[in-house]
């Protein structure tokens, strides 16, 4: 593994990632043909936070959170830190201290498919953090990794400066190069939501307005009075 931290990566535009966050995980997953997902796995350790911002990646060893101090000082405001390991790891890799650190650098919060702890207290003073685990396992600072390269979560890629997108939903990380494109699909999308929701309020039904009437005629499916049914079962 090489070992280097990269300095100047490039990074999507913030205001434009911010304007996408706005959207919410599952809008932009779906209007970017559902790709990008970090999985089932993170999970925020507080309810209703909502954040996006341009990846700072740490790639750290087990049990060794030495990377996440490096990744610190490469933090800029309006970047997410995202930390994995170079094998699973559940240890407590990240807590309060980190989170006073970040925020003092106006990052919005981190990504890490590992452990924190310090929970209560990342709560109390709203760093939203999306964890793989919930640790008080400590670690150490011994072993060199690397800041700002490539990474895999949960089977995406994520590169530095790629948007990161994150709420109750999940995470979600969009190419720098199609933030853009997100915004403008994820603005239709929700133009095309609102209208259904509207239609729905005013009672038309999901199988009309979606055409699966036709579909279940389709794959078979039969409506039946309970008359029918029991006389269906009884041959």
């Amino acid at each position: 593994m090489n070992k280097v931290i990269v300095t100047d990566p490039p990074r999507a535009d913030g205001d434009d990632v911010a304007a996408l966050a706005e959207f919410g995980v599952a809008t932009v997953h779906e209007a970017l043909g559902r790709t990008g997902l970090l999985g089932p796995d993170l999970r925020p350790i507080q309810d209703g936070a909502r954040i996006g911002g341009t990846a700072v990646t740490a790639l750290c060893w087990p049990g060794d959170n030495l990377m996440i101090h490096v990744a610190v000082e490469q933090c800029r405001p309006g970047d997410v830190l995202v930390v994995t390991t170079t094998s699973p790891s559940t240890d407590g890799l990240f807590g309060e201290l980190f989170a006073t650190a970040l925020q003092h650098r106006g990052v919005r919060g981190l990504v890490i498919n590992t452990g924190v702890r310090d929970v209560a207290d990342l709560r109390a003073m709203g760093f939203p953090v999306w964890s793989a685990a919930v640790s008080a396992q400590g670690t150490v600072k011994a072993t060199a990794g690397s800041v700002n390269v490539p990474v895999v979560i949960g089977g995406q890629a994520i590169r530095p400066g790629d948007a990161i997108l994150a709420d109750d939903d999940g995470v979600l990380c969009v190419p720098r190069e199609l933030v853009g494109e997100g915004l403008r699909a994820s603005r239709a999308r929700a133009d095309k939501e609102e209208a259904t929701r509207q239609a729905f309020r005013a009672g038309e039904l999901g199988l009309d307005r979606y055409g699966l009437r036709e579909k279940l005629a389709d794959l078979g499916v039969r409506y039946l009075t309970a008359e029918e049914y029991a006389k269906l079962e009884r041959e």
